[in-house]
């Protein structure tokens, strides 16, 4: 996901996804939780969320989830 607003200021980057935390300029602005559910939904699926940002460039939210196994394939090679 890619956004053309304000982006983060490197300082703030590290805390974007703690339960609770908000950029001070938004606050109140909503609850704080959607991006730690997001990195806890990620994670229960075993893939990884993280954020790039300029401050003045917007902000790019990335994740990775690993690949399904077709069910009654084996794990770590061809059947």
């Amino acid at each position: 996901m890619r956004d053309t607003g304000a982006g983060i200021r490197a300082d703030e980057l590290p805390h974007i996804f703690n339960r609770f935390w908000q950029v001070a300029e938004t606050a109140r602005l909503g609850t704080g939780l959607g991006l730690t559910i997001a990195k806890g939904l990620v994670e229960a699926l075993g893939g990884r969320i993280w954020a790039e940002s300029q401050f003045g460039a917007g902000a790019t939210l990335f994740f990775t989830l690993p690949l399904a196994r077709p069910e009654g394939a084996a794990a770590g090679g061809s059947r």
